[in-house]
């Protein structure tokens, strides 16, 4: 405790890192509130059959993304999701299209340019999402909850839910660029971390009205900081592989003749599998206009617990591991810079034959990363069928608790980075934190 207290001293006394926390919260505060404004043209006091509607299925994990905001009937009801749907697609373009492969090769300017496609495909999503939404509200509230109606409401809350997502982008990047962590990542973590409460308490409620008692629970929350503890080692998991550096003399000084190592992660793709293959799943319940209702293939995409939905969301985490592990990896340009600076794996000649050495090793360990988070991310179905409240079944999984870990772990590293170039001590005693940069960066 007063080692705690000493770091929270240190980081009060770093000038621009308390600048960089108190923008942070500031930003999550606003995002926090605009959650709650309705879209005008709805009496609030009318919800109960949306709240009843996002408690279960896939539904409920999307208000869980959006913290809440699908439920409320908010301006912030579609979330950042979208624009997680856009880089989806931007980023698939990088690897099939030469003019978007061109720009990813052109640096800040290219970066920029791509960042305004994203923009730009984020609000066509939008503007196909959005009437989905409302007419969902139509079908899920009574006549009476529309005290505005016709072409002008419908018109108008199409543009405040687009405008909205894009304003909670945009609080995204400023948190980014002058905050702590990564921000479109905070803003999901954000919106998990408040649905938590509800859930623990709708699953508390649960097991008293139905007798389980309070053991039942207690057995429910060690499960799930196993769970936790098995995700924070998917996170760290490293391989490290030994490069050896030759002797190299210029002039009077010696340069190399050391070994270090590469490490590769077990999960160097982080937690952008789970919320790539999420995103793509809720597709479904968007062509049937976010109904949880009907039979057949593409409405078992509604109910988590199906056998197709977790079949599917698995294979994408497993799909999306390896596609952004060879986004974020590059074992060409590895064995290049390697060979550049004079340095070598032992027994693995230099160029060709070092960047398929990197490659293979890449590919062994990627397998049992990308399985295990398939696993944690379809852990909530589990959980649902063993008679686990369905809100707080959705902590179970990769969907929300890895997303959790990681994030937290991630803006953890930033804050001891601060601390540590100012020459104070970290957050942890011994040791420093593993985040996964990688993984959140490229967001």
């Amino acid at each position: 405790m007063k080692r705690f207290i000493e770091t929270i001293k240190n980081i009060y006394k770093i000038e621009e890192l308390r600048s960089r926390i108190l923008y942070t919260l500031g930003i999550l505060l606003i995002y926090r509130l605009g959650s709650f404004v309705v879209i005008p043209g709805i009496d609030p006091s009318m919800l109960q059959n949306l709240s009843k509607q996002t408690s279960q299925g896939v539904l409920g994990l999307l208000d869980m993304f959006s913290g809440g905001a699908f439920s409320n009937a908010s301006i912030f009801a579609l979330g950042i999701m979208p624009y997680i749907s856009a880089s989806i697609v931007v980023q698939l373009l990088g690897v099939a299209v030469p003019y978007f492969q061109r720009l990813q090769r052109e640096g800040e300017s290219g970066r920029k340019k791509i960042n305004q496609i994203t923009r730009y495909l984020t609000v066509i999503i939008l503007f196909l999402q959005g009437p989905s939404y409302l007419t969902n509200l139509h079908a899920q509230l009574p006549a009476e909850a529309f005290v505005i109606s016709g072409t002008f409401f419908t018109i108008s809350s199409l543009l405040m839910l687009a405008a909205g997502s894009i304003f909670i982008m945009w609080l995204g990047e400023k948190i980014t660029d002058k905050g702590i962590g990564n921000g479109i990542s905070l803003i999901i973590m954000i919106g998990i971390i408040a649905r938590l409460p509800f859930a623990f308490g709708a699953e508390f409620a649960s097991r008293i009205e139905g007798g389980g008692g309070l053991v039942l629970l207690l057995i429910e929350v060690l499960l799930l900081l196993l769970v936790i503890a098995g995700s924070i080692l998917l996170v760290q998991g490293t391989r490290r592989i030994p490069v050896q550096y030759a002797k190299r003399i210029v002039g009077n000084k010696q340069y190399g003749g050391v070994r270090q190592y590469i490490p590769l992660k077990v999960n160097a793709a982080g937690v952008m599998p789970i919320i790539f293959a999420q995103s793509l799943m809720f597709i479904p319940s968007i062509i049937v206009g976010f109904s949880d209702s009907g039979s057949g293939f593409v409405a078992s995409f509604s109910r988590y617990t199906s056998f197709w939905y977790n079949f599917v969301f698995g294979i994408l985490v497993i799909l999306f591991t390896y596609f952004y592990t060879a986004i974020i990896m590059n074992p060409v340009q590895m064995a290049d810079d390697m060979k550049k600076n004079g340095g070598f794996i032992p027994g693995i000649k230099p160029g060709r034959k070092t960047s398929e050495f990197i490659d293979s090793i890449m590919s062994r360990i990627t397998f049992p990363g990308s399985v295990f988070l398939a696993f944690i991310a379809i852990m909530p179905a589990f959980a649902g069928l063993t008679g686990v409240n369905n809100q707080f079944a959705q902590f179970y999984g990769g969907t929300s608790l890895l997303i959790l870990v990681g994030v937290v772990l991630d803006t953890l590293q930033q804050i001891e980075s601060h601390l540590l170039m100012r020459h104070y001590d970290g957050l942890m005693k011994t040791g420093r934190i593993k985040g996964r940069t990688s993984g959140t960066s490229a967001m």
